[in-house]
Formats: C-alpha cells, structure tokens, sequence
C-alpha cells in the first residue's frame, strides 16, 4: 500500500468513527473465501458495512477522533486479524455474528462501541443482540403510556352503557 493510499484509508475510516455511532470490532480471519462472501452478504442484508483494516491505520483514526468520543479502551484489541462493522442500528452485527456463528466458529467479537459505551470480549455478544433499538424503546413506552388509558376509556364506555340501561329502566318505570 502506497502512502497515499494509506492516508486516503485513514482519512476514510477517521469519517467512518465520527460519523459511527455504533460499530464492532471483530476478528474474522479463518473464514475461507466463500465464508467471507456469505458474512459479507448476511452483513449487507443486516445493514452492516464490514471491512477489513489495518490495526495501524485503525488506531490512529481512533486516536483522530479522540476528542469526539473516548475510544482509549478499544486500542488494545486491536491486534490480530481486524474487521470492522459499521452499523446504523446497535444491536444488528451481534445478531449477525450469534446468527453466522450457529454455522462456523467465526466471527469472533473483539470489541464494540455502543453510544459511548464500550464491550470487550466475545462474550459481551448476547448482552449487545438483546439491546433494543430506538424505535423499540419508544414503542414499549408508547404501549406503557396507553395502557391506563384504555383502561379508564374501557370502563367510561362501561359504565356509560350502564348508566344508560338505568335511566331506560328507571324511564320504563315512570311511563308505567
């Protein structure tokens, strides 16, 4: 790799951790080529972009950002075969590495960098499958929120039928 084309990857992944809220580092190596194809085109499908860097150029775009967001931590997985899956959606590469993995033995989670948050280790896959998205989140609230309320509309709408019957009843009374 020519020196341009070595800054020109820096300056590329210094982007993609500044624009990145979430992304994992992973070691991917062993895979054969059609293994990789078929993690390439799982990731794609999940919405992951998956590439392979060198950890030089890893860390030194992470060191480039270090004023945006505190990666120090993930300086010593760095080591090692790397790829790095960017995502829009936290949970989405750890559901793909538990899901590949029922098949082959890798990918294996170095780290993640979840919102600020930092998870080093491959055990640390099943806490970041089972993070619920935004949208989640915000639907459970949504659903929370209603409940008491349905309850309360339920019950008016009840109890108005039956106050309704008894004015009817108490009316059919008076007439007789």
């Amino acid at each position: 790799m020519t020196r341009t084309q070595k800054n020109d990857t820096l300056e590329a992944l210094k982007v993609k951790f500044a624009d990145a809220d979430f992304f994992y580092i992973t070691d991917a190596s062993t895979l054969t080529v059609a293994e990789t194809n078929e993690l390439r085109a799982a990731a794609y499908e999940a919405g992951v972009t998956m590439q392979v860097v060198k950890n030089t150029l890893a860390r030194k775009a992470l060191e480039a950002i270090a004023d945006e967001k505190d990666t120090a931590e993930l300086h010593g997985t760095l080591k090692g075969p790397t790829a790095i899956m960017f995502t829009d959606v936290a949970k989405a590469p750890a559901a793909l590495i538990k899901e590949f993995r029922k098949k082959h033995e890798k990918p294996v989670l170095k780290a993640a960098y979840i919102d600020s948050a930092i998870y080093i280790g491959d055990d640390q896959i099943d806490a970041l499958a089972s993070i619920k998205s935004k949208e989640e989140l915000v639907g459970d609230i949504i659903l929370l929120l209603q409940s008491p309320i349905k309850n309360v509309v339920g019950s008016l709408q009840s109890g108005g039928s039956t106050i309704a019957g008894l004015l009817k009843t108490l009316e059919e009374r008076a007439a007789s």
